[in-house]
């Protein structure tokens, strides 16, 4: 018998339920309705540059937009994802009102479609955080890291291997030369050129192809001399003296053509790096922190440099070099090319404390770096003044323009020197020696040099270190840089951790570049929804003392909008009152 005091709410599977507008089931600051209310707020004419036009009507690109977004902030970057998530996800359907694009629709919208309007979209999103009050540009915080390409993590080609076998092709390219010039007299040395990308003289590939055209018109002429001779002891005499030709032209169209191209094609895809990816050709090999294997392996991957305030993302680039020091000065051309306010402050870790990156933030009159170089940290310790071996901690007598070491040796200035990178960027450099190290009981410890100590000092390096030092030491410098790491490294964590975006979807640099900026969008969304729910009075009662022009000259804009200028309250203090 059924117990009476058991009762259970209404289940009907097969009853209508109203209301039937799904934004009623979606709560009021979920992530879903701040990417509605952003995408909503761009012009249509901002999306319309991105289609030809005819045809079947394409999906609305807001629409499109919308879902791209959403799924970016929910981890689901696999466009079956999306594609499943449309038909099963309660915000998916909201915003797509019900249409159901699939995977390849999807895939082709944000990875190619997209090419076009990613660099216009995120310019939109800064300005729109300006306008809102969430960043204003008072500091620009820059950081890399690399993620990984989606690419084979073996099937590599390294510069110097290139290099290397280009070169014993091209002694062998030589020694058929030497055969074709014995055989019909043809000056080979004309066809040698310069080539600045080989650093030496060589025949090219197009030059070889010249050569090849010309040995196939002399054997056509031997071959039209044996079809006509009289007798087969002539025939046999003009086919023995065309052997070594057709021999070395067999060569040159079977083997050194093809591999003289292949070479000139891959020294092209490296440029200035050493490296790339026979899946991804635009990835470089770079050496990755989350190391599975814990022997320093290389990974194909792209270097991403990002610039928050507020853990905003305010611009981001992506680069295939893997250091962050040649990546600052492209980083902040393409920022001003956005057309956005320059930032007061430019904080950087030491990894971008070079010469050219100093000169470079000296030209920007209105922005002032705060760039520690690579030694500021080791000369903060209490131990550095305790190295008797650095010459940081030498005496120098700036009358005679000499050093003094541990020793009472004199180390005078011998002459200036000039070093020029393999990037062309030039340093001039004061050379000094010591006058002799012989007998000196330190010098094991001073120097592992065979001759004499020397010291080179880069005067205009040392000058700009010591501005930079002299910012980093004051109390905004020493703020702003203590803050650098809880706005860019946590970035960096959610995009990584939180989101689980460690590896890329896309191949290539431009649709890389895509992939990330729906990234940033859709991390600087999430941070929006979120600052919306912490600040609303559904979810935070909060206290203010202070009068109400106190109160709102100390929040945020975006903190006044969140709770509305009526639903705060203030109470009094005592000179108010």
């Amino acid at each position: 018998m059924r117990n009476p005091k058991v009762t259970f709410q209404e289940y009907t599977m097969n009853q209508l339920y109203l209301p039937m507008d799904f934004s009623d089931l979606i709560p009021e600051h979920h992530v879903a309705r701040v990417v509605s209310d952003v995408v909503d707020g761009l012009d249509d004419d901002f999306f319309v540059r991105a289609y030809e036009g005819g045809g079947r009507p394409a999906y609305h690109p807001k629409m499109m937009t919308k879902i791209v977004l959403y799924a970016y902030t929910q981890r689901w970057f696999s466009c079956r994802a999306m594609g499943q998530a449309l038909k099963e996800n309660l915000p998916m359907m909201w915003l797509a009102a019900g249409q159901a694009p699939n995977f390849r629709t999807i895939n082709r919208f944000r990875s190619e479609r997209f090419q076009s309007l990613m660099e216009g979209l995120y310019t939109e999103m800064t300005h729109l955080l300006i306008e809102e009050g969430y960043v204003d540009l008072e500091a620009y915080f820059l950081d890399g890291t690399k993620i990984e390409a989606n690419a084979n993590k073996y099937s590599f080609v390294w510069k110097k291997s290139t290099l290397s076998h280009e070169e014993k092709l091209q002694m062998k390219i030589e020694e058929t030369l030497e055969v074709i010039q014995e055989a019909i007299a043809l000056d080979t040395e004309t066809f040698k050129q310069e080539d600045a990308t080989f650093e030496r003289q060589r025949i090219s590939h197009k030059r070889l192809q010249d050569v090849v055209t010309k040995v196939e018109k002399e054997l056509n002429a031997m071959d039209q001399a044996i079809a006509v001779a009289p007798s087969k002891e002539e025939k046999r005499t003009y086919q023995e003296a065309s052997k070594p030709l057709r021999k070395a032209y067999r060569s040159l169209t079977k083997d050194h053509l093809p591999r003289l191209e292949k070479y000139e094609e891959q020294m092209g895809l490296f440029g200035e790096r050493n490296s790339f990816s026979k899946t991804d050709p635009d990835a470089t090999f770079m050496r990755m922190k989350d190391d599975h294997m814990n022997n320093g392996q290389l990974k194909a991957g792209y270097n991403w440099q990002v610039a928050t305030q507020n853990q905003f993302i305010l611009h981001y680039t992506v680069h295939q070099n893997p250091t962050d020091t040649r990546c600052l000065i492209p980083h902040f051309e393409h920022f001003k090319a956005t057309g956005l306010p320059l930032p007061n402050w430019f904080i950087a870790d030491a990894g971008y404390g070079s010469e050219s990156n100093y000169l470079y933030m000296e030209e920007q009159e209105t922005v002032t770096s705060l760039i520690p170089y690579n030694t500021y940290r080791q000369e903060q310790k209490r131990s550095f003044p305790k190295q008797a071996y650095h010459p940081y901690n030498w005496w120098y007598d700036e009358h005679e323009d000499v050093y003094w070491c541990p020793n009472n040796r004199k180390v005078a200035f011998k002459a200036y020197s000039r070093r020029t990178d393999r990037y062309g960027f030039k340093r001039d450099f004061k050379m000094y020696e010591c006058e002799s190290c012989e007998g000196c009981p330190f010098k094991a410890d001073c120097t592992r040099g065979k001759g004499p100590r020397q010291i080179h000092y880069n005067p205009v390096y040392e000058e700009l270190k010591a501005k930079e030092a002299a910012k980093l030491h004051s109390e905004r410098g020493a703020t702003l840089y203590a803050q650098r790491k809880t706005d860019v490294e946590s970035v960096f964590g959610h995009a990584k951790q939180n989101l689980g975006f460690r590896r890329f979807h896309l191949r290539g640099l431009e649709k890389v570049t895509v992939e990330l900026g729906w990234l940033g969008l859709a991390l600087n969304l999430k941070k929006m929804a979120g600052l919306a729910r912490h600040h609303s009075p559904k979810y935070r009662s909060i206290q203010i003392k202070g009068s109400r022009d106190q109160v709102r000259s100390r929040l945020p804009f975006f903190i006044l909008k969140a709770f509305g200028t009526t639903s705060l309250h203030f109470p009094l203090n005592r000179n108010d009152a």
